[in-house]
Order: C-alpha cells, then sequence, then structure tokens
C-alpha cells in the first residue's frame, strides 16, 4: 500500500476537552524525521475532536496511515463473545462495528468522545476495572491474541483495565467512539477494506521501542540517545540536538516513533496479514503472528 502520510498518535481516554497527552507526529516517505503537529488555533493540548479533525482535512487530498495507541476491540472467548456470561436478552455485539456502536450510544452524553460512562451501566459495567474501586464482578485479566503474540517483545496491559498507568481501557473506550465516527468514511485495519483515502490502525509505541533495542522505562525511550536508536532501526533521520519530548508522559516520542515505525513497517507485507482472530480483536500493527492470513 502507498501512503503520503504516515501519522503516529499518543491517544487519551481522559475526561474533558484538552488533553496534554494527546500528541500527533508525521512524517512523509524517505528518511526525514518525523515532524510535530500542534494544536489548532494556538491552543495549548488537543481535544479528540481536534485530532478527528486533523485526520479528515489532512486525508481529504492525501493518503494517510494513522496509528492510534488504544485497542481497536475486546478479546472474545470460545463462543466468539466480547462480553462472555452477559444477561439473557441483552445486546451481545457480534462484529467490531456494532461493538463501537454500542459503547458510542452508552457515553452519547459524554463530551468529546469520552467513554466511561459505561462503567456506570448495571450490565456492562461489570466487565471492567474501573477507577474509584469500582473493580466489576465479571472483570477478568482476558487476553486479545494479538496481545498474547506481543508478549514476545512486550505485553500489552489488559483491555477491560481501565485502572494505573498502563490501563489502556479508557483511552480504548474514547478510541472506539473514534472508531465508529469514521466508519463510514475511513479504512479501519482490520476490520474493514475500502478505497477510502484515511487507514486507520493500531499501536504499541512501547512495543515499538523494544523493537529497535530500546528500553522503555524511567524515560530512556524520550532521552536523545534512546530516541535515536530507535529513529536508526526505523531507518528515519534522527532528531536534532536539543529535542524534548514534551507531555505528561513523554507522549511526544511515543507518538513520534510511531509515525516512523508506521512508514518502516507499512513496507513489510506481514504486517499486513493477520491472526484469524483478528476480525474481531483487532491487530497492533507490526507484531507478526505465526497464524496469518493473507
Amino acid at each position: 500500500m502507498n501512503f503520503d502520510y504516515f501519522v503516529g498518535i499518543d491517544w487519551s481516554g481522559a475526561k474533558g476537552k484538552k488533553h496534554r497527552g494527546l500528541s500527533v507526529f508525521t512524517c512523509r516517505a524517505g528518511k526525514n524525521v518525523p515532524t510535530k503537529i500542534n494544536p489548532p488555533g494556538g491552543k495549548s493540548a488537543f481535544s479528540r475532536a481536534d485530532i478527528i479533525s486533523y485526520l479528515t482535512d489532512i486525508s481529504r487530498k492525501s493518503r494517510v496511515l494513522a496509528g492510534i495507541d488504544f485497542a481497536f476491540a475486546y478479546p472474545t472467548d470460545e463462543n466468539g463473545d466480547y462480553f462472555p456470561n452477559l444477561k439473557a436478552g441483552l445486546f451481545q455485539p457480534n462484529t467490531a462495528l456494532q461493538l463501537w456502536q454500542m459503547i458510542d450510544a452508552i457515553n452519547e452524553n459524554a463530551e468529546d468522545y469520552y467513554g466511561g460512562l459505561i462503567w456506570d451501566n448495571p450490565d456492562y459495567g461489570r466487565y471492567y476495572n474501573a477507577p474509584s474501586g469500582r473493580r466489576g464482578s465479571l472483570f477478568a485479566s482476558r487476553r486479545r491474541q494479538t496481545e498474547i503474540a506481543a508478549a514476545t517483545v512486550k505485553s500489552p496491559s489488559p483491555t477491560f483495565n481501565c485502572v494505573g498507568p498502563a490501563g489502556v481501557g479508557t483511552g480504548s473506550l474514547a478510541g472506539m467512539r473514534l472508531c465508529y465516527h469514521f466508519s463510514s468514511s475511513a479504512s479501519i485495519w482490520p476490520f474493514q477494506s475500502k478505497n477510502a483515502n484515511l487507514t486507520l490502525v493500531e499501536i504499541f509505541p512501547s512495543y515499538y521501542f523494544k523493537m529497535a533495542g530500546v528500553n522503555p522505562v524511567n524515560g530512556y525511550q524520550a532521552s536523545h540517545e534512546g530516541l535515536n536508536k530507535a529513529l536508526r532501526f526505523f531507518e528515519s533521520d534522527s532528531v536534532a540536538v536539543g529535542f524534548e519530548a514534551q507531555g505528561p508522559d513523554r507522549d511526544d516520542a511515543d507518538a513520534l516513533i510511531s509515525s516512523a515505525a508506521l512508514r518502516a513497517l507499512s513496507k513489510d507485507k506481514d504486517c499486513w496479514r493477520i491472526h484469524s482472530k483478528a476480525q474481531r480483536e483487532g491487530w497492533i500493527f507490526g507484531v507478526k503472528s505465526d497464524n496469518n492470513l493473507a
């Protein structure tokens, strides 16, 4: 697949409309180091709506591969259910699109694509480990097949966990609302393929650092040395002397390396081949599986 831009986005699922943890970097084909995209209108931070506007605008006339750091779907059990043992009569999504639509509907009154209202739902809320001590009675540390495959390099947090610095669940809820927004206009890999300028894929920045031999602990991945080592692995030019990754968790480093990784990995045909469960559960771009399908 040929793309004009490769966009790495470090995501946030927090409440509110301004998120210092949202970071966007982009690059074109070649070796130039990815460049930072600033929030529009002189804002100090992006909203999630700003991210949607940016992706919409940049893909109007260009082909864009955009990676965003959240789980695009949930693990399924042996029956193919996202929510095992759900009370009889309740809606059980059968596809990722149905899952996104359900989460969007439950959170329709939450601003800026926030998804945490589902924690207060008496039925679906029981599956989440939510903030303020709200550990649901049906919460379990279940793993998607892509997370099992990724564990040989770096293991992601369980998708229903919404607590702690590694808790991907809150961002995933907001992200699934973004997926539903783009479901009719973008190609959301690997769930749907269409002739669209915008292709969205799931990314895991820490995985890309580990691929490159950079251990993302104690901020080393955001250091000048760590970043440039990872960038060289992905055949990118280096950041300039004095570059400092901004954001509460050095989020710029994650978005920057993701942009470079997408550019490099998108040329590998095996990165576009998926496990048989990926059509339901999603797949982290760049993670390879022993059980690939064309």
